[in-house]
This record gives structure tokens, sequence and C-alpha cells, in this order.
């Protein structure tokens, strides 16, 4: 599902206008973005939920030269799926 499409969903199911739609959606995902980025754990009950990771800076190698680098220190979003998405997707009919 695209960002368009769930705009589409939340304005046929709401009745809400498709601009309001698209507010909500992009506000909704603007404020989990901002919560990441200040380093907050974001937690959707039944979805997912996410933290940032951090990871020390070290010393590589460059695969084409054999080289040693300095690979500098970041920060990436982790993600983990929550147990009723995860039932929800292996669910097999009998």
């Amino acid at each position: 599902m695209t960002k368009t499409q769930l705009i589409e969903a939340l304005s046929r199911e709401t009745g809400l206008s498709r601009t309001r739609a698209k507010g909500v959606v992009e506000l909704f995902f603007d404020e989990m973005s901002n919560a990441l980025a200040v380093g907050d754990r974001l937690e959707i009950r039944g979805l997912c939920s996410a933290y940032v990771k951090s990871y020390k800076g070290y010393t590589g190698r460059n695969p084409k030269t054999g080289k040693p680098i300095q690979v500098k220190p970041k920060k990436l979003p982790f993600f983990k799926c929550g147990k009723d998405l995860k039932e929800r997707v292996d669910y097999k009919e009998t």
C-alpha cells in the first residue's frame, strides 16, 4: 500500500475530503518521524515498534583497493513487527 492509497482509504472510510485525509496521514507520519529524530521510541500496539539504534564508528576496508578507511558513527531506525501483525500475516486457513 502506498501513501496515496492510504489517503484514499482514509477519505473513503471516514468521509473526509481527500485534502483533509492527506493532512491527517502527513501529520501522522511527520510526528512518527519527529519522535524518532529526537531519539524517542515509537510503539503502535499490535502493529510495530521503532527506535533509533546507534552504531559506533569503526575501521573498515575499501573492497576495491583493500585500504583501511574510517567509517563514521551513525544512527539508524530499527523496526520490530508487533505480535498481532505477525499472526495476521502468518494466518493460514485450514
